[in-house]
């Protein structure tokens, strides 16, 4: 299949999956995840119809960015230290991965210089794996009050990344946690949701799902 081809499927199975579960189409943003691939092949996906676009990596953002331009809504979706902020603010439309307050500050200091608002999600560890990146349920109140505080930067939802399903199904309960505690906290939000596990997410609430290999197809280095 070529790319365009990919995307058109990929589009198709989430508007099925949005009917399957009495929601539109239109409610689930698709974030193309671009990570290790050329800008000729990002541009490629953009003429094929792709408007947002994901990147895992603060330096790669930045240079794809430079070589690109806003042919589309940028996302960053890897984890963020702080002393990466500086490649990700003003390049990207959203940040899905803030899970620090010292992160936040740092967003919010750049954001400020450079006289805009960042909006970002707050990453939530729902499984609670030693591996995975982000905060544990109890500590969303506090950050998401913290950065309530700040002028640079806005908080509009969250995101999570489950444990690698050897079957969507096994998604399921993160995802519907996530979406839990996305109400109690009143964010509409939610960014959850991959390849493998996508039309799960849609099904539990997702607003934007982060696609990578079902559209740019597998990768040659991780």
């Amino acid at each position: 299949m070529t790319l365009a081809e990919r995307l058109a499927d990929v589009r198709a199975r989430i508007a099925e999956a949005a009917a399957n579960s009495g929601r539109d189409e239109s409610e689930v943003t698709l974030v193309a995840v671009s990570k290790t691939f050329s800008a000729e092949v990002v541009a490629e996906a953009v003429t094929a119809g792709v408007s947002d676009l994901g990147e895992n990596r603060a330096q790669e953002l930045r240079e794809k960015v430079a070589a690109l331009g806003s042919i589309a809504r940028w996302h960053f979706v890897g984890h963020l230290q702080s002393n990466k902020v500086r490649h990700v603010v003003g390049s990207c439309a959203l940040i899905h991965s803030v899970d620090s307050h010292s992160v936040a500050d740092e967003i919010d200091a750049r954001a400020q210089r450079s006289g805009l608002v960042q909006e970002v999600l707050i990453e939530v560890n729902v499984s609670g794996e030693a591996s995975k990146n982000g905060v544990v349920p109890p500590e969303i109140s506090g950050l998401l009050a913290h950065i309530h505080e700040l002028e640079g930067i806005r908080a509009t939802g969250l995101m999570t990344i489950p444990p690698w399903p050897e079957d969507p199904a096994e998604s399921r309960p993160f995802y519907r946690k996530l979406a839990e505690l996305a109400r109690s906290h009143g964010l509409e939000r939610l960014s959850m949701g991959m390849t493998r596990d996508f039309e799960v997410a849609i099904a539990e609430g997702a607003t934007l799902v982060r696609v990578g290999e079902a559209i740019f197809g597998a990768r040659s280095h991780p």
